[in-house]
This record gives structure tokens, C-alpha cells and sequence, in this order.
């Protein structure tokens, strides 16, 4: 029987919480209806027996205190909610336990954006996590060296595990499912909770919003101009010209503020652009793919898919409520 540690986090969300141990009693309901012994011994660890969440909208009852689990199996962190320098501070105190129990074999999982507290630990150093979307920005700030993974649901690395936005971690929960037990089990567990299986991205998702909070200057304005210029056919040598900076340098410069290089942004800006127009107007694809500067349909669905997952017709039928009347 695997021991899962579910850590109930001061400023957690309480679904975050709340679904995975649901997921995995399910699992073992699952196994006693087949006439065999469950699978998971799960429990809810905290520092204390009762945590209050949510300005004490929420209060949960704890199965047992982190200083009395001496091993475990799997560590589910669940995501966090408000100030995240705020959250990680009250929750310092589980780091030093998880480290050793992940040295001690266990693995670790963080759903959403518990994965602030995963990288506080040090133990994704060098490695490749997912976070949401909206938080990746300040995610790159204050762990650089960590790579983050735009637009993907599921990051696994030596043990470690991480989830994409929001609702994305009963995909993570799924995956954990299957390698702890089985395919078939996990697409029972799928076809119970209405869940997609084998989803693997959160681009479509994505509102992209460039990365600012750097201090080099003249690659904040490249990226101003930019935004504002995005229905323009943009160049690189053309923006290296307009701010006096040498291509490749200035290249280097906007990858290390950015993490995009300048091609990239270009493309992300206008795909955000066009996004927009599909979700809401009624032109149509080719309208919209001139209204951001693009002349080549073949160009513009290539990009549109790279950035979102999805060719701009089949975002526009998912998303604009007017195609679909």
C-alpha cells in the first residue's frame, strides 16, 4: 500500500485539498468493489490539527502532524492562494520535511501554484516544472534557475511532478493514478470524475502578458512599441535599428529580460492580438489574420498552433459563442 501525504498548506486552496484525496479514496473504493485490498493509505499533514483557510471561511481537520509522518510515499503540495512571498513564509516550516523525505525515496507533486513551494525547496534546481500560466512571470523572477514550461499541464522529473493551471491538476492526479496502479484504472477514474485523459496542454488557455519587471529600459520600450505596432510587419534588425543596439546583443538582452527572444514575443503578441478577435468579432480567419500582420494563411496557422495548441478555426469554433449559432 502506498502512503500519500496530502500537506494541508496555510493559505492552500481547499480544493486543492480536497481533490486529491477524493481522487485516490476513489481509487480504493474502486479496488474494494472489485473484491481486492485498497491501494492508498491517504492522509491530510499539517503542522497543527486544525488549519483555518480562506479567512476562516474553511477549517480542516488534519489526519496527523508532519512531525510525526517519518516516511511516505508520494507528497502532494496543494496550490496556494494570495500573496505567494506571504504563503511561502507561513509554510517554511514543511521544506526541510519534504527535502528529506524525497532523499528519503519519496516522491512530490504540486498541484497549480504549490509549485512556488516545490521550488523553495531547491530540489527543482536545474530541472523543468509547470505552474499556471498567469503566475509563470513572477515564477521566472524568483526562480531563475528553474526552466519553466509554457502551456504544459504535466512536468515529471526524477520524482518530482508539477501540474499546469487550476483544474489542470486532476490531469497530474490521473497520471499519478496510472503509474501507481494502472491504464485501465485510470481511465475508469477519468470516465468518474468527466475528465479529459492524456491532456497534455494549457496553451489554449494562455493570456499572454509579456514579462516587464526587469530594469533594462530600452527592451521595455522595444516591448511597448511592439504591442502597439503588432498589426506592422516587425523585425528584428528593424527593432535592433529603432533602439541602437547591435542585433545579436540586443537579442541577448530581450531573452534575459524576457525569456522570449524578440521572433518570439513578435509572434505571441500578435497571436494574443488575433485570439481576441476570434473570441469575440465576427471577421473571419483570413480578416483577422491580416488585421495582425500576417499576408501568409500558411504562416499564420503554423504560429497560431504553435502558441495555442489549436489551428485559429478550431479556436474560434471553441471559443466565440457567435460561430457556433
Amino acid at each position: 500500500m502506498k502512503h500519500i501525504s496530502i500537506l494541508v498548506l496555510k493559505e492552500a486552496v481547499p480544493a486543492a485539498i480536497v481533490d486529491p484525496r477524493y481522487m485516490f479514496t476513489v481509487i480504493n473504493h474502486f479496488y474494494e468493489q472489485a473484491g481486492k485490498d485498497p491501494v492508498f493509505d491517504v492522509q491530510l499533514v499539517g503542522i497543527t490539527k486544525q488549519v483555518s483557510l480562506i479567512n476562516s471561511v474553511f477549517s480542516v481537520n488534519t489526519d496527523c502532524l508532519l512531525k510525526d509522518v517519518k516516511k511516505t510515499d508520494l507528497i502532494i503540495i496543494p496550490a496556494l492562494s494570495g500573496d505567494i512571498r506571504k504563503a511561502l513564509e507561513l509554510n517554511k516550516e514543511f521544506v526541510p520535511w519534504i527535502k528529506a523525505q524525497y532523499k528519503n525515496g519519496a516522491e512530490v507533486a504540486s498541484l497549480c501554484i504549490g509549485a512556488f513551494l516545490l521550488a523553495s525547496t531547491g530540489l527543482l534546481n536545474g530541472k523543468k516544472c509547470s505552474t499556471h500560466w498567469l503566475f509563470a512571470n513572477e515564477f521566472r523572477d524568483m526562480f531563475p534557475e528553474i526552466t519553466l514550461t509554457d502551456g504544459t499541464i504535466i512536468t515529471e522529473e526524477q520524482g518530482l511532478y508539477s501540474s499546469g493551471g487550476a483544474s489542470s491538476y486532476w490531469n497530474l492526479l490521473l497520471h499519478l493514478v496510472e503509474k501507481y496502479t494502472n491504464r485501465d484504472m485510470a481511465i475508469r477514474a477519468s470516465k468518474f470524475f468527466a475528465i479529459e485523459i492524456d491532456r497534455k496542454s494549457q496553451s489554449p488557455f494562455i493570456m499572454f502578458n509579456g514579462q516587464k519587471r526587469h530594469e533594462d529600459e530600452p527592451i521595455k520600450k522595444a516591448q511597448e512599441f511592439i504591442e502597439a505596432n503588432f498589426t506592422e510587419k516587425i523585425s528584428v534588425e528593424d527593432l535592433a535599428v529603432r533602439f541602437a543596439i547591435g542585433k545579436r546583443h540586443f537579442e541577448r538582452r530581450f531573452k534575459k529580460a524576457t525569456s522570449n527572444t524578440p521572433a518570439e514575443y513578435i509572434q505571441r503578441v500578435k497571436v494574443e492580438a488575433a485570439k481576441k478577435q476570434l473570441e469575440s468579432g465576427r471577421k473571419n480567419v483570413n480578416e483577422v489574420m491580416y488585421e495582425v500582420g500576417y499576408s501568409d494563411t500558411k504562416t499564420f496557422r503554423t504560429v497560431f498552433k504553435k502558441v495555442t495548441g489549436l489551428l485559429p478555426t478550431q479556436y474560434r469554433s471553441k471559443y466565440n459563442r457567435a460561430s457556433t449559432n
